[in-house]
């Protein structure tokens, strides 16, 4: 039996499928044939932040003749185009392949590489949900001064198909933004400071390492305690770091042998963030459903007790059985509050008031307070 939190307990069938998978490892490898290995609909989500195909020439230097440290690596090399794409619908078909019916992916790009990928995202049959801009804070200047300079990436967000019960924790988004609706453009600072990883000679061990506050907002967007969240490309272990804080299990692939090492010792290092700090908040609809007779059940409500809506222009009694009586008309707090108000429909929880030292106060603080941990300290009607 489970006997971790219910949020973080996941059905018998998942726990099957999930006793296959190597959870919370970094697995040394090309990333198309480690995934193969895997089971279909096994993950909740993919972040993937592939090869960009920068396509440079030559060395790059800055006004005073010092080198540039960019992406010159033979990972990032590719023959042509077609050579590109034939890869990139090669990992994308196993993503697609390994994510639940309801998953999501992450894929983010530079100009290079980002519509190459979207248009082979839409073949694939999966649904584009948004393209989301990380404007970067410290961007690298256009040292040769012929461009515009390159202060942003794209990131797609995409379901598997395009009617996906796909997960958005919308309301944990709007907390994280001081209560207001998350926009698609995020703004963050490059990888810098003690977060970026470094090689034995203080060189920046991996060129495009990404900032962990940028995975920590697509994890908590997309995911929930408990999810398995799978990086094809996982570099130093951005993703499995920020996953293993936030206790999603994580599965990352690697082919580069000292990345991947990196990675296994970052991870090692990552404390997880404590429970009781970790769920997000939640949206009405994800919110856990009470019905209003188990408030009178509880005790919450006394049979006999009379709500009114806001203004006091109409009038019903609570009855033993849950519902409420206004005249000749009985039945949920929901109907006979559209009944009475001649509307196609009511939330009675905040319709209806009942009265408490001279004060109006909705149902709905009744019902917050049955779903309360310890409801004791709420005194019933």
């Amino acid at each position: 039996m489970c006997d971790r939190p219910s949020s973080f307990c996941a059905p018998r069938r998942q726990v099957e499928i999930t006793r296959e998978l190597p959870l919370d490892q970094i697995m040394l490898g090309d990333c198309v044939t480690l995934m193969r290995m895997l089971p279909p609909a096994s993950v909740h989500c993919v972040f993937a932040d592939p090869p960009y195909n920068l396509q440079l020439r030559g060395e790059l230097r800055r006004p005073d003749d010092s080198l540039v440290d960019g992406v010159d690596d033979d990972w990032d090399r590719f023959e042509n185009f077609p050579a590109y794409d034939h890869f990139t619908r090669e990992w994308l078909t196993e993503c697609r392949r390994l994510l639940r019916k309801d998953g999501t992916l992450w894929v983010i790009g530079a100009y290079h590489n980002i519509f190459r990928i979207g248009t082979i995202l839409q073949d694939l049959g999966f649904w584009i949900l948004n393209d989301v801009i990380w404007r970067k804070a410290n961007p690298m200047p256009n040292f040769r001064g012929r461009r515009f300079t390159n202060a942003h990436e794209t990131m797609i967000w995409a379901a598997r198909q395009r009617d996906s019960r796909h997960r958005f924790n919308y309301q944990a988004m709007k907390a994280l933004n001081d209560d207001i609706q998350m926009r698609s453009d995020w703004y963050f600072p490059l990888c810098t400071g003690v977060e970026r990883l470094r090689n034995q000679h203080g060189l920046k061990l991996h060129p495009t390492q990404k900032p962990e506050a940028l995975l920590h907002r697509v994890l908590l967007a997309s995911t929930s305690p408990g999810d398995i969240v799978l990086d094809p490309f996982v570099g130093t272990g951005t993703t499995a770091a920020v996953a293993k804080r936030l206790h999603r299990h994580f599965i990352g692939i690697e082919r580069h042998p000292a990345y991947a090492e990196a990675a296994i010792g970052r991870v090692r290092k990552t404390t997880p963030a404590p429970h009781d700090g970790l769920i997000a908040t939640q949206s009405k609809r994800e919110a856990i459903r009470i019905p209003f007779g188990s408030l009178v059940e509880r005790g919450f409500v006394a049979p006999g007790t009379v709500l009114v809506d806001r203004m006091r222009r109409v009038r019903a009694v609570v009855a033993a059985d849950g519902s409420v009586v206004a005249g000749a008309e009985r039945g949920s707090i929901h109907k006979i509050g559209a009944l009475l108000t001649n509307a196609p429909s009511c939330n009675g929880w905040t319709f209806w008031h009942f009265e408490r030292d001279g004060a109006l106060l909705p149902l709905d603080v009744l019902r917050s307070a049955a779903l309360a941990a310890d409801p004791s300290p709420v005194p019933p009607v």
